[in-house]
Parts: structure tokens; sequence; C-alpha cells
């Protein structure tokens, strides 16, 4: 019988035949030696979202050993604002389950993330990783299951406007095919180099958005990935974005991940879907409806869905990205299949039909446990998110969902099953609280609900306060009306956060 690693895209899962999940320190060396690879690269993330890296050339095979037992030591002032430089040495240590052979080194080249350790040789506090293993841990002591999640990254590709045949339509690109679509080329090149690093691909595809603008092309793209447990969730989507930019620098594209780009066309968000599993089953249905344990998690995000844009709403342009009227979310309520709510439970496969017997008459019954696959999805983050801190704030949310006494309720009284943008909802959509319109409130609602981020130790409090800090020092309190009128100033703002995340 054959394996699912047959068909594994990571080399090292093909090699080793076994999951990423479970290679040791041993099995890295095996295949390094096997392989002949010359040069081994530690990366990890910073406080500004991106992953840094470390280059080692493998001396010998004591050496390889050493590095991949100690790590290294950096700087950590140079990483994180909260370190200061009188005492800013932290260790870096390879997770060896994120290995993979480098598809941009020019040697070969197994590259791994690292967690932070501090000078005690214990997990650093406030740093990404941990904060998302300990929101994890919390969630599975508090509710017995285990939280896991996926992304929808969304970007622009872009490249200098060129006479045009076939031109895209405005605004209208999604699942485009060519010749209308140019980037679907690039964006499938894309998925492979990201299932190579170990990535857990749905599907791919072209986005709503298109357009020009001074002199440039944009044509908006979209990675979905499967449903993992939440921490890989966040290292696989920090790859993605890292395997985009490299390939766009190699084919002499730009990319972005920015929330908005220009008024009136379409801003990229990143929605993270979410499922609750309890011995490899999902929680999320009971009797082909929605269960009250998926309607717990949902409560707990409509609690905290004003603080959660400090964590996946970064920058002043997500808050162009969130204005009324417009695809994206502004109101704190939830429904089914409803694209203008904040937390969308999609289509599953609930019904009794078996669609693929009736599309394909020849094909014998179907029995799939499509249970499986229902999500709910988180639609207001984007790009400018810190992936860690917004997973992590998420399983705080969905487990806070399990300690509020009313929690049922409140999913009740969130509940939306109409347009709320319509006219004729205008009552209804006057009785949903409201996200908040730029950092500085972002960081006001973060500071009332700060407490319940940073029990069980999850978020530590210095790391929210980097946070409020941060977000405060953007002074964007009135920014969204200033720039309505001043839209040289919007331009100069895009282009700061233009490579956020």
């Amino acid at each position: 019988m054959n394996s699912p690693i047959d068909l594994s895209p990571n080399r090292l899962e093909a090699f080793l035949h076994k999951p990423c999940t479970q290679f040791t320190k041993q099995d890295i060396i095996e295949y390094i030696r096997h392989e002949e690879v010359q040069m081994v690269n530690f990366m990890y993330p910073a406080a500004d979202g991106r992953l840094k890296t470390l280059n080692f050339v493998i001396n010998n095979l004591q050496y390889l050993e050493t590095i991949l037992t100690c790590g290294e030591r950096v700087d950590g002032s140079s990483l994180f604002p909260f370190i200061e430089a009188g005492s800013s040495d932290l260790y870096v240590i390879p997770i060896f389950r994120t290995a993979f052979l480098d598809p941009f080194a020019s040697e070969p080249t197994v590259t791994m993330l690292c967690h932070f350790f501090n000078k005690d040789g214990l997990p650093l506090e406030s740093a990404p990783q941990y904060t998302l293993h300990k929101a994890c841990e919390a969630f599975r002591r508090t509710t017995g299951m285990e939280f896991q999640a996926m992304g929808e990254l969304e970007y622009y590709v872009i490249q200098p406007e060129e006479p045009d045949t076939y031109p895209a339509t405005d605004q209208r690109g999604y699942h485009e095919s060519a010749p209308f679509a140019k980037f679907n080329d690039f964006r499938t090149r894309c998925m492979s180099y990201v299932a190579q690093t170990g990535g857990k691909i749905k599907y791919g595809h072209s986005e709503v958005g298109n357009f020009t603008l001074n002199g440039l092309t944009y044509e908006q793209n979209e990675i979905e990935f499967l449903p993992v447990n939440a921490e890989y969730a966040a290292e696989q989507l920090m790859l993605a974005k890292w395997v985009i930019r490299n390939l766009a620098f190699e084919e002499g594209y730009d990319v972005t991940f920015a929330p908005k780009i220009t008024t009136g066309k379409a801003g990229s968000g990143l929605h993270i879907h979410m499922r609750l599993m309890r011995d490899g089953q999902n929680c999320m249905l009971s009797h082909g409806a929605l269960s009250d344990d998926a309607r717990r998690a949902i409560a707990g995000m409509m609690d905290l869905a004003d603080a959660i844009t400090a964590f996946g709403n970064k920058n002043p342009t997500s808050y162009f990205r969130l204005v009324p009227h417009q695809e994206a979310p502004t109101n704190i309520c939830w429904g089914d299949r409803n694209r203008s709510v904040l937390v969308r439970v999609p289509l599953g496969w609930t019904a009794e039909s078996d669609m693929c017997r009736i599309a394909n008459p020849l094909e014998p019954e179907s029995h799939l446990d499509t249970t499986q696959k229902q999500t709910v999805e988180m639609r207001s983050p984007d790009g400018s998110a810190d992936l860690y801190q917004l997973i992590a704030g998420l399983a705080v949310a969905c487990r806070h969902g399990f300690e509020m006494a009313d929690a049922l309720d409140v999913a009740q009284r969130t509940y939306v099953n109409v347009n709320i943008h319509q006219a004729e909802n205008a009552d209804r959509l006057k009785m949903l609280a409201q996200l908040p319109d730029s950092c500085v409130a972002s960081a006001a609602c973060l500071e009332r609900k700060r407490a319940i981020f940073e029990e069980q130790g999850v978020f530590s409090p210095a790391l929210i306060d980097g946070i409020l800090k941060q977000l405060r020092a953007y002074e964007d309190t009135t920014l969204r009306e200033h720039l309505s009128t001043h839209p040289d100033e919007m331009e100069q703002l895009v282009k700061t956060h233009f490579h956020c995340g």
C-alpha cells in the first residue's frame, strides 16, 4: 500500500519516507550526508514580520551535529524592540520538522525555521512562535481539543504596463483564466516551491483585483492552504510569503501583501480558517449543523474581535481596507456563507446528495467523510499581520468562548443571515458593534481586553506593551478622513507600508 509521503514534494519527506512532523536530528544529518548538501540556513521571524537568515557552511560532521544541537547566538535587540541592547543575546534552535531543500540557494542547502531561547536556555516568553505555542497549549488544556488553522494568502503581482490584446476586466479577476489573467504560471510556480518547503496547499487562483496605476499593472492572486495544527499553519504562511517574494525577484516582478494600494480597488486580506479537532475528528459539526462547540468559539471571536485587529491589522493602510460597504468587514457579526460578515461559516459538504456520482454517472457511490472540511473563517486580518500573534490571538479568542457562561447567547445575538449593507437591513446594522477604524483605536481595544490575552501566560505583558506602543506611534486617529482629500499623501503612505509583513 502506498504511503501519502510517496507523492510529497518536500524532498526530505520523500527521501526519509516519513512526514516532516517526525523528522529527527539524525534524519537531517542522514539526508545532508546522502545528498551531499553543502550548507545549512537558519531562518526566524522578527518584529517586522519578515524572516531573517543565518548561513552555515558544513565544515565537518561534528560541526553539523553542533549547530543542529546547540543552534547559534543572535542579537535579539536587532530583532525585537522589547529586548535591550545591554542584555540582548538570544539562542536560535532549529525546528527539525520545518527542514526543506532550499529552492533558491545557489549551493545545495537545507533550511530550517528556528525557535528563540533566552540566556537561561528557556523559550523566550515574548517570541512569536512561543506565544502561539502557549496559546495552542492553553486551548488544549481548556477544551481538550486541538486548534487548527489555515490561511488564504492574497497578494498583488506588479509589472510595467504593456499593450495587451486580452485586457483584464477591471475588478473582475476572480478565478480568471489565461490569457486574461497574466500571472497564473507565476502563481503555480510559487505553489510548487511552497509545497517543496512543506506547505500543505489546498489550491490557488486569481483574485478580484486587477488595475493599472502610474504605468504599472497590478493583478491579485491567492494561495489557500489546508487546515493543520495552528503552529504549523503559521510556519507555512511565513515560508510562503518568503517564497513568493523570492520567486518574484528572480522573475523580475514585484509583489505586495499590503492591505490597500489605492482607493476603489480590492485590498488584500489574510482570511484565517479554523477548526477544532478531537481524536482526529472535526468538532465543528453536529448532526449536519454547526455544533455548540463551534458556536462557543465564534462567540469568543465576537467578544474579542476588536482587539484582534491589533495582531491582524498592523499599520494605517489596514484601516483603508476595513471601510463600510465594501467586502472587507467592519461590523462584528457572523453568518453562514455571508461575505458581509466578520466571521463566515463557509459552505460545507453537509447535503446528503452524492454530487460526484450525479456529475459522473459511471462512478460508484461516494462514502467520504466530508465533515472534516468544515471550518469557520475570520475575515478582518490582512497582509500586515504578525502571523504568530494573529493565530495566537484567534486561539485565545476561541478558548475564551468556552470560558464565557453566555457564549451561546452571544453567538445567537451576533448572528446575521442578511446582507447588512443593504438599505432594508439598516436597523440590524445599527445594533452591531464596529471594528476599530485606526491603529490608535485598535490599541485602545487591546488595552481594554489585554487581561484575557495574558491569561495562562499566553501573551506576555511586555509583548502587549510593545504592540500598544507600536500601534499608538502611528497617531492615525483622523488619518482616514484627512487622506480622503490628500491623494498624494495617501500614495506616500502606501509606499511606506508596501512591503509590510
